[in-house]
């Protein structure tokens, strides 16, 4: 496919784009989960990211959303709900809103989606736009992530898209039994790892991959 964007592109042709991405970035890579990549492909990325960087909504990159926050490449968004093993009942907090675009695709493979964004306009903005493209089993509050959301606690699944020195505590705790969490830890070197609550609270954890987010703030960067 030899198309590329321009400011008049139309739906169909990302749509295109989409699918294109889907398969050489996010298939091609070995995500293997069917219903991540029907989300990959259902989400129209271009519509989570500002209008003068709408070039790169499709390409294998990060892209900046303003307030020194950025959406992540579209591999690792898919790669990261793939390591949940979400079924499709599970209530999900998300700590790192952003955009709202990972919310969305979460949205889809899971019953509830929670999503706490520590930058005010970032959290007012993403879900007004959620609300508005019909996801509407995403809830949004601005807040610090650190703490998570005690009052919808437990959660099957956690996931962070910012980088903490160490996983939050709190979010342990909020891990239900059997969960899962996957969250990018460190500051200058990251790993992207894997946290399981087992019975009686047993915790595990594993390296998957080396990874580049933005450090997550707030009373993360207090209690390193």
């Amino acid at each position: 496919m030899g198309l590329f964007w321009n400011k008049n592109n139309d739906e169909k042709d990302f749509a295109i784009l989409r699918e294109k991405m889907v398969k050489d970035q996010i298939a091609s890579r070995g995500i293997r989960d069917r219903r991540v990549l029907d989300a990959m492909l259902k989400v129209e990325r271009h519509l989570f990211i500002p209008n003068s960087y709408k070039q790169f909504a499709y390409l294998d990159q990060p892209v900046t959303i303003g307030y020194g926050q950025t959406i992540s490449q579209p591999y690792i968004v898919a790669f990261m709900p793939e390591a949940l093993k979400l079924r499709g009942d599970e209530k999900v907090l998300e700590i790192g809103t952003g955009s709202g675009y990972q919310a969305a695709i979460l949205s889809l493979l899971a019953a509830k989606v929670y999503s706490i964004e520590i930058i005010n306009d970032l959290a007012l903005v993403a879900a007004a736009r959620l609300k508005k493209l019909g996801f509407l089993n995403v809830e949004v509050k601005s807040g610090d992530g650190y703490d998570g959301w005690s009052e919808h606690a437990p959660f099957n699944a956690i996931i962070l898209t910012a980088a903490p020195e160490k996983i939050p505590e709190p979010l342990i705790d909020q891990l239900a039994e059997n969960g899962r969490l996957v969250a990018p830890v460190g500051r200058v070197f990251q790993d992207l790892v894997l946290l399981e609550k087992g019975k009686n609270g047993k915790i595990s954890m594993r390296r998957i991959t080396g990874v580049r987010f933005v450090p997550m703030t707030g009373k993360s960067e207090k209690n390193q």
